[in-house]
């Protein structure tokens, strides 16, 4: 992919949740190798190819600001983050208009088993504003996911909950190009106290 290609896809790190399972903390704010797990995931971006990354905040906004280095990053706050994964994919697209990205790659602050290497296999796949690819799992669906900015309006009406854009794949799903990475990365999420154990 040329160097063009990259400014035209933004990074899109969704993490404004406020870890109900995990006792109220914030997910963003756990730390990973000694520090905010927020900084591990832009990194993440970063390495992959990613020049332009806006991150939505919602739970402990003030605090990830004041804790995170997040230099150059779009920081975007999602004031209905209780809402779900939803509301923070609307905002995130929402911040990415009348920028120059043809494409937002989206990508979940609580999987630090998804490293450079799935990024930019995904951030590879992207054609135009109609591209939408998704890493895979032994052939399963997963993150990270490129919405080109034809589908970013269609996304966004249908961002519920924590359903995120899942009823929208669902109704487009003979036109996702699936990038497979369970070679690269794994996919778990860190939700609940036993989780824990992925952390460094």
């Amino acid at each position: 992919m040329t160097d063009k290609h990259h400014a035209e896809v933004a990074g899109l790190l969704l993490a404004a949740g406020g870890g109900r399972r995990l006792g109220g903390r914030p997910k963003a704010l756990l730390e990973h190798r000694g520090r905010p797990l927020v900084e591990h995931a832009v990194g993440v971006l970063r390495a992959a190819g990613c020049e332009r990354i806006h991150v939505v905040l919602g739970a402990r906004a003030d605090e990830v600001r004041a804790r995170a280095d997040l230099p150059g990053c779009v920081l975007v706050d999602n004031p209905d983050w209780a809402e779900g994964m939803g509301s923070s994919l609307r905002a995130g697209l929402a911040s990415l208009e009348g920028t120059r990205a043809r494409a937002a790659l989206v990508s979940l602050v609580d999987q630090p088993g998804i490293g450079a290497a799935a990024v930019a296999r995904v951030l590879g796949a992207f054609e135009d504003e109609k591209s939408l690819v998704s890493a895979a799992y032994d052939g399963t669906r997963g993150h990270p996911v490129l919405f080109g900015a034809a589908h970013w309006a269609g996304i966004a009406a249908t961002a519920t909950g924590d359903r995120g854009a899942r009823a929208y794949l669902k109704d487009h799903e003979t036109g996702i190009r699936l990038v497979e990475c369970a070679d690269v990365a794994e996919p778990y999420d860190i939700d609940t106290e036993a989780d824990l154990r992925h952390l460094e």
